[in-house]
C-alpha cells in the first residue's frame, strides 16, 4: 500500500546574512529577513509496509504532473498490484486520471474522507522532512532546495522503516469521545 500526496509551494528561502553558530554562553542566531528564490512542488509516495519514499519535485502540481509521478511510482513496482491512498484534491481525480487508471488495472485509488488528510501517512513524512531538512535551511536556488530534498529522501531510504501506531484503539476512541463531549458543550453554550 502506498500513501501519496503533494507538498505544494515548498519555498527556497535564503537568509540575507549567514547564521551565527552556537558559541559558549550564546545560542545560534539568524536574521529574521530572507530572500525568496522560488518554489517547487514535491510529490511523494510512502510505502506503508517498508517506509521507503519515492519523491519527485515539479515546478507545478497539475494533474499531468501527478500522473507523470504515478508513472514513475508504478515503474518502481513493476506490475505489482498497488493500493494507493490519496486525498480528495482535484489533482487526484478527473477524466485524465480515470483514463490513466483504466490503462493501469493493477492500481486502485482509495480516497481519504474530506478533512481527514491526517489519515494519509505521507503527511507524517512531510512533517519529518520539514523539521529535519527544510525548516531552518537556507537555499540559494530552487535547484539547491530540490537537491536537499533528494538527498534527504536518499538518506531516509537507506534506513527506512514503517511508521508504527503507538496508541491503542481504546485510547484513540477515548480521546474522540472527550472531543465529542467538549464539542457538544461548546455548541450548547453558543445556542
Amino acid at each position: 500500500m502506498l500513501s501519496i500526496d503533494e507538498k505544494p509551494g515548498v519555498q527556497a528561502l535564503d537568509r540575507t546574512q549567514p547564521p551565527r553558530p552556537v558559541a559558549s554562553g550564546r545560542v545560534a542566531t539568524r536574521t529574521h529577513d530572507y530572500q525568496r528564490k522560488g518554489t517547487t512542488d514535491l510529490f511523494a509516495a510512502l510505502d506503508v509496509g517498508t517506509g521507503r519514499v519515492t519523491a519527485r519535485c515539479f515546478p507545478s502540481h497539475t494533474r499531468a504532473d501527478f500522473l507523470t509521478f504515478m508513472d514513475q511510482v508504478i515503474a518502481e513496482y513493476g506490475g505489482a498490484e498497488l493500493h494507493v491512498v490519496v486525498d480528495n484534491l482535484a489533482t487526484h481525480y478527473g477524466p485524465d486520471v480515470d483514463t490513466w487508471l483504466r490503462r493501469h488495472k493493477n492500481v486502485t485509488f482509495h480516497f481519504t474522507p474530506s478533512g481527514s488528510s491526517w489519515l494519509n501517512q505521507v503527511e507524517n513524512w512531510f512533517g519529518i522532512l520539514t523539521r529535519h531538512a527544510l525548516q531552518h535551511g537556507a537555499f540559494v536556488s530552487v535547484q539547491d532546495l530540490v537537491n536537499t530534498i533528494n538527498n534527504y529522501v536518499e538518506n531516509w531510504n537507506w534506513d527506512a522503516h514503517p511508521f508504527e501506531w503507538t496508541a491503542t484503539a481504546e485510547e484513540i476512541v477515548a480521546k474522540v469521545e472527550v472531543l465529542h463531549r467538549e464539542f457538544r458543550k461548546l455548541l450548547a453554550n453558543n445556542l
